[in-house]
């Protein structure tokens, strides 16, 4: 019998494929390009800087708010891979088109920008949800730790490939700018994005679904009303999510910022990338370890320990002072970060209704972008109220703490909720 059948490898294989985005696009390159072309356009830092951050927010408030109403359609039978390849089209093609914008556009560079964020993003509701369909309950914990783990694998074969083609532009080695090497960067990610999508395209279906009624968006609306309304039967999941909702925002906070804490210690920007690289290769055998330790101690018990490396992260912070410092914290997220994510995706997707599962990942999706909000305003407040940076990343331990007690309260093993409409298989 194989270790993973063919549907489980296409489903990981999309992890390979969009993580090429998260960092490329989403974390390094982009934001870099498009700072430089906001400044050639006579626009400043601090405004160029506070454009990105409304677009992000107004993107995330827009995923926020239709994941759970274009989730409950895709219940029914057919859609969800119809909502992931639009959403899936919508990203490659716009990170494609990035490469074609003139340098001196910067807004049209956001506008282009928000598509992509809204396409990746998009997608990974329906791929999360895809999971209840692929793998057995008993393999959640496996299967979607490799996904992460491949994903961080993925994601450095590419983002290698474009920093040397940017730095060799920038040392005049090849006879192109640092613009025009960031252009092929954006390309690079389109392409490898879209080739290593083709398994989950092909492979993938939904196996779990409900049935087609008569107007489908009205019931769909219907159908969320009445899950909000009977929220007190999903006691397990919807704990579960406000547990998620504080440790998950710590997570994000340290990732999303960790290279102002590398700045504010006076790490240059090159050595910064460096040690991103290096979080990646080491973030992928450690969330390989977290599924296959899951599998021998559960799920649960494996959060606990990722959560509370977190919590040693922050404490240790408050006393960060030296480069060193800095990669002794950077090496224990790697060595958690991707061992929480995959977990608590697998941990939702037991608690889930299978037929239900888009709708219920909608509300995963919104908890996760809300909850990028609490984080970076509880670091920013208490870093300016103390004039310390690693006083701010002290703080989230609030957060882990508020999320590992809530925690316990649920259930170890799945809780039957109350189906919404009639399961059907495949």
């Amino acid at each position: 019998m194989k270790k993973y059948t063919k549907a489980e490898n296409s489903w990981v294989m999309y992890d390979w494929a969009n993580s090429a985005y998260s960092i490329i696009i989403s974390t390094a390159v982009f934001p870099l390009y498009y700072k430089a072309s906001a400044t050639s356009g006579g626009v400043s830092g601090s405004n160029s800087t506070a454009y990105l951050g409304y677009t992000i927010a107004i993107a995330t408030f827009i995923l926020a708010m239709i994941g759970p109403i274009l989730g409950t359609i895709a219940d029914y039978k057919g859609l969800k891979k119809k909502f992931f390849i639009f959403f899936f089209a919508l990203g490659t093609i716009s990170t494609a088109l990035l490469a074609f914008i003139p340098g001196d556009h910067w807004l049209l560079l956001l506008g282009i920008y928000t598509l992509t964020v809204l396409g990746s993003s998009g997608s990974n509701v329906f791929y999360d949800a895809f999971l209840v369909d692929v793998a057995p309950e008993e393999k959640m914990n496996q299967v979607s730790s490799r996904g992460y783990g491949l994903g961080y694998i993925g994601s450095t074969i590419p983002f290698l490939l474009s920093i040397v083609i940017i730095l060799l532009a920038q040392k005049e080695v090849i006879g192109i700018t640092a613009g025009t090497a960031s252009k092929i960067a954006f390309l690079i990610t389109a392409v490898w994005w879209g080739v290593f999508s083709i398994p989950i395209l092909r492979n993938v279906k939904q196996k779990y679904y409900i049935e087609r009624e008569k107007n489908p968006v009205g019931q769909s609306f219907r159908r969320l009303g009445k899950t909000l309304k009977e929220i007190r039967k999903y006691k397990a999941l919807f704990l579960f999510l406000l547990a998620y909702f504080f440790y998950i925002d710590g997570v994000g906070t340290i990732i999303t910022m960790s290279t102002a804490y590398g700045t504010d210690l006076g790490i240059s920007a090159t050595n910064l990338l460096i040690i991103l690289f290096a979080t990646q290769v080491v973030a992928a055998p450690f969330a390989f370890l977290y599924g296959r330790l899951a599998k021998k101690y559960t799920g649960k018990k494996m959060l606990y320990v990722g959560i509370s490396v977190y919590i040693i992260v922050c404490t240790y912070a408050y006393f960060m002072k030296t480069t060193t410092d800095f990669w002794i914290i950077a090496m224990l997220v790697a060595s958690s970060q991707g061992g929480i994510q995959a977990l608590s995706r697998a941990y939702f997707a037991k608690l889930v209704p299978k037929e239900n599962a888009n709708e219920f990942f909608g509300f995963y999706n919104i908890f996760g972008k809300f909850a990028s909000i609490m984080g970076p305003l509880l670091v920013g407040a208490t870093a300016q109220i103390t004039g310390n940076s690693s006083s701010g990343v002290f703080s989230l331990i609030i957060l882990f703490i508020i999320g590992i007690t809530l925690l316990r309260f649920v259930p170890e093993t799945k809780v039957e909720a109350p189906p919404v409409g009639e399961i059907k298989t495949v």
